[in-house]
């Protein structure tokens, strides 16, 4: 048989192979997060979920709030956990990004932490509250402050665009220095107080339970898995969701053994359980 009658022969096996390798690849999942505990929630309450299904689940952490969404605008991760419904809008208008949310997921609260006051209503006049230097963070944690008596913020501005400049009463005189999220921890023992994130405060060693104040978050700044909007309808962006709704996933977030249980659970996860 010449070469040119064996080539359909040969050429079946590899296509095949080349198909099951697509499949493969099509089971690999790249997940970017920033420092803290939601690589550890993939690693342990969702990768576990996936597996299940055949994927191989990686964590790829990021220093900062920036990287995450860009990497998973250019394709280099195939979704994302470490933001807000509010920090994902303000982002993807500012960088014209279309990213979208698959779930959302139980989430640890910014909290005020110091190592000087016990209590709010021990602030007084010149003291130094670090806050986020990035808009969304910035304009969240003035909402804290202003939801916890601090501060009054200019009533006809949105909330979520609020910034320095708008605080319209401030009567304890408190001085408020803007930092990279993931230094304020680092800051802490300079400052009066500061208003950190949760991961970057676990990641830091702190506890949620030494907040002086512990916010109480609507369903709006509770973090999400997001992904690629063209991806939205994939099958593993489905399987992501899937893995999130599990009972095997909820009850790792019932566990008092872990610091996940001071997580606030979103409406979906406890709705399940009202009569």
């Amino acid at each position: 048989m010449t070469l040119k009658k064996w080539l359909p022969l040969l050429l079946v096996p590899l296509l095949g192979f080349g198909q099951a390798y697509a499949a493969d690849a099509a089971k690999e999942i790249t997940i970017g997060v920033s420092p803290g505990p939601y690589g550890d929630m993939v690693k342990q309450a969702i990768k576990p979920e996936l597996a299940k299904k055949g994927y191989t689940v990686t964590v790829r952490e990021f220093s900062d709030y920036i990287q995450p969404n860009l990497a998973l605008s250019n394709s280099s991760i195939d979704a994302n956990l470490f933001q807000n419904r509010r920090y994902l809008d303000r982002f993807s208008a500012d960088k014209g990004l279309k990213l979208s949310e698959v779930i959302t997921v139980p989430t640890a609260s910014m909290g005020f932490y110091s190592n000087k006051v016990k209590h709010l209503d021990e602030l007084k006049a010149g003291d130094v509250v670090t806050l986020p230097n990035d808009p969304s963070n910035l304009a969240r944690s003035l909402d804290f402050l202003q939801k916890y008596g601090l501060i009054k913020i200019n009533p006809d501005i949105t909330p979520t665009k609020a910034s320095l400049r708008d605080i319209t009463e401030n009567p304890k005189g408190l001085v408020f220095k803007p930092l990279e999220a993931a230094q304020l921890p680092r800051a802490l023992g300079g400052v009066t107080g500061s208003l950190i994130n949760a991961n970057f405060a676990i990641s830091a060693g702190l506890k949620l339970a030494d907040a002086i104040q512990l916010d109480i978050l609507p369903e709006d700044l509770k973090n999400m898995i997001v992904v690629r909007t063209e991806d939205a309808d994939k099958p593993f962006a489905h399987d992501l969701k899937a893995a999130v709704e599990s009972p095997e996933f909820e009850a790792f977030f019932d566990r008092k053994d872990t610091m996940f249980s001071a997580f606030q659970k979103p409406e979906w996860m406890t709705a399940r359980h009202k009569p």
